[in-house]
């Protein structure tokens, strides 16, 4: 079947931090790794809460704020420096627009109810995307099926019809098991390789 609809991963794909260094000092002063440090600001109750909606950012900003025992003036600039590297692959991004003149496009992200001030207001995102699905509004969250099933019912497509990209193994192989094409993302080169292959071989 024709592929109609190309479905990005934001954090990771298009969203990727520039240097980790920033990240592993702060880790190493609250006596953390990277890895543990990205797990308490993204994972954990609170954060898999918010990523659902269950709960505001504000919110959870509140509890980790809390568990660190942090002033908010001192908390805002641990969370300045955590992203301060985070840079958005414009390069990739205008990719996605030239997709987007030829196949159906969208955005399905796992992240707090802020997120969709940032597409419009900041980044300016949302031309390049038929929809755009974020988890804290719909309240599910990649790997649950249900969440791939609301955006192919979205843009109005078959899963055999989709290829979703993402940087996490396991949401790729959730996207898969609903029946979409999957591209796990590693690099923006591996991607668009991979992806151009996978059209090549459905549209050829």
């Amino acid at each position: 079947m024709t592929i109609t609809a190309i479905i990005f991963d934001l954090g990771g794909v298009l969203l990727r931090t520039a240097d980790f260094s920033p990240r592993e000092q702060l880790a190493a002063r609250l006596g953390m790794n990277r890895h543990e440090l990205e797990e308490f600001i993204f994972g954990g109750e609170s954060g898999n809460q918010a990523q659902r909606g269950a709960i505001t950012v504000k919110e959870h900003w509140e509890n980790l704020r809390q568990q660190l025992n942090y002033s908010p003036q001192d908390f805002k600039a641990l969370l300045d420096e955590f992203f301060a590297q985070d840079r958005l692959d414009q390069e990739l991004i205008a990719y996605v627009r030239w997709l987007h003149k030829t196949f159906n496009t969208a955005l399905l992200t796992n992240a707090w109810d802020d997120l969709r001030n940032f597409i419009t207001e900041k980044w300016h995102l949302e031309d390049a995307f038929n929809t755009i699905i974020i988890s804290a509004e719909v309240k599910l969250a990649k790997p649950d099926p249900r969440i791939f099933r609301l955006i192919l019912e979205r843009l109005e497509v078959e899963a055999s019809q989709a290829i979703f990209i993402d940087d996490m193994q396991r949401n790729v192989e959730g996207a898969e098991a609903v029946g979409l094409h999957g591209i796990q993302f590693q690099t923006p080169q591996q991607m668009r390789f991979d992806l151009e292959q996978l059209l090549n071989g459905r549209m050829g």
